[in-house]
């Protein structure tokens, strides 16, 4: 394989998954959830820039995945270890706490892929879980502990289960993740602000009931079908957005690297 083809082919369940406008939603879920290991989010408040810059945090993180994903194999690898020296500095390079990191955002992905209705089979999760393994080696994490299955990932999400609670820096990030500062003139004259609030509070009824209940947000009646229905519909409205919109710089490189060359 060259240094300049991509970890992932082009019709890889991963390079499918990301490039549904479902991840829109569902990162900034990621996000949401990962905030609730205390001793993860004790290091990235202490010593990141995320509470002044949440939408920052979520850009970078997205950028992050669609490089990994699509990007040329000698990108990715200089961009992986600029992220594992950062972890090194936060001090969050334990592997609990980046396997959390890693588990937390692919539990994310896939539960909001598939409740939007993004065509992905039983099959297709498992694949892409075991794909991402890749994802969790570049950033340091060991193979063998890495969930390659949705019944490995669910286990996996239950198990840590009574290391998560709910902090003060966990709080104030779903708030800065619902509510990012924004310029005067985006915040004022544009509908950025209530756009963003929405589909934020949309990946917030999207956690599991159990992560839901250590934020200490409540529950209703039928809250789950009304979420999966907004969900899909996000999707579908989405989905008629000009491809260019939705469709990161380096997933287009790919797709016409992809097409001038078969083999690839």
């Amino acid at each position: 394989m060259s240094v300049n083809e991509s970890y992932f082919a082009a019709d890889s369940v991963v390079a499918r998954l990301h490039s549904d406008p479902a991840l829109i939603v569902g990162g900034i879920r990621a996000l949401m959830e990962q905030a609730l290991h205390p001793v993860a989010m004790a290091g990235v408040a202490k010593y990141s820039d995320f509470r002044d810059d949440a939408w920052g945090r979520l850009r970078r993180t997205g950028e992050y995945v669609a490089l990994v994903t699509y990007g040329p194999r000698n990108e990715v690898d200089r961009a992986a270890e600029r992220v594992r020296t950062i972890h090194h500095r936060l001090g969050l390079d334990t592997q609990e706490e980046l396997l959390w990191v890693h588990a937390s955002m692919v539990d994310a992905f896939v539960d909001v892929a598939l409740r939007t209705g993004a065509p992905f089979t039983e099959r297709e999760i498992d694949d892409y879980l075991g794909q991402m393994v890749i994802f969790a080696e570049l950033v340091g994490i060991e193979r063998a502990s890495v969930p390659s299955t949705y019944e490995e990932l669910n286990r996996y999400m239950v198990d840590i289960q009574p290391k998560l609670a709910i902090t003060e820096e966990a709080k104030r990030t779903s708030v800065f993740l619902t509510f990012p500062p924004m310029s005067l003139p985006l915040r004022f004259a544009t509908p950025a602000p209530a756009l963003w609030a929405s589909v934020a509070t949309l990946a917030a009824a999207s956690l599991p009931r159990w992560a839901r209940d250590i934020y200490g947000w409540p529950t209703f009646p039928g809250q789950e079908l009304v979420t999966n229905r907004a969900l899909r519909a996000f999707r579908n409205n989405a989905l008629k957005l000009p491809e260019f919109l939705r469709t990161s710089p380096y997933a287009k490189a790919q797709r016409d690297l992809a097409t001038s060359n078969p083999s690839i």
